[in-house]
């Protein structure tokens, strides 16, 4: 037998889209001052050496509003609340962990070498 959903929660589906929307913008907008501090001082002469704590906020944000909408998603395409769960935290979780690092390393990255270091069109 089928399985239907006899509530789908598409306000949270829309809500979790909304939530990571405005916080990607919110970290775009923090990468965007970050990037310009660093153009206009150097980013190797920036007094206090750049922490993460600029970027949690928007970033828990991202988290968040992504793990709403997978969840929700699957429960829409008919996965049971256990399982639309069980498979969407995990995912979510992984995935922005690694992208997380994957940031941080490359934030870092930037900030020893400069941002000239980073513009992969010139290698072409």
């Amino acid at each position: 037998m089928y399985y239907y959903p006899t509530d789908p929660p598409y306000l949270v589906l829309i809500i979790g889209f909304f939530i990571a929307i405005t916080s990607g913008a919110a970290l775009a907008g923090t990468l965007k001052v970050i990037a310009e501090k660093w153009q206009k001082n150097g980013a190797q002469d920036s007094a206090p050496r750049f922490s993460n704590k600029q970027l949690i906020v928007p970033f828990i944000g991202i988290t968040v509003g992504t793990g709403l909408f997978l969840c929700s998603g699957l429960e829409i395409f008919g996965f049971p609340n256990w399982l639309a769960y069980a498979v969407g935290i995990p995912i979510t979780l992984l995935t922005c962990i690694l992208t997380g690092f994957q940031l941080g390393s490359m934030i870092t990255y930037a900030e020893s070498r400069g941002l000239q270091s980073l513009d992969l069109d010139s290698l072409s």
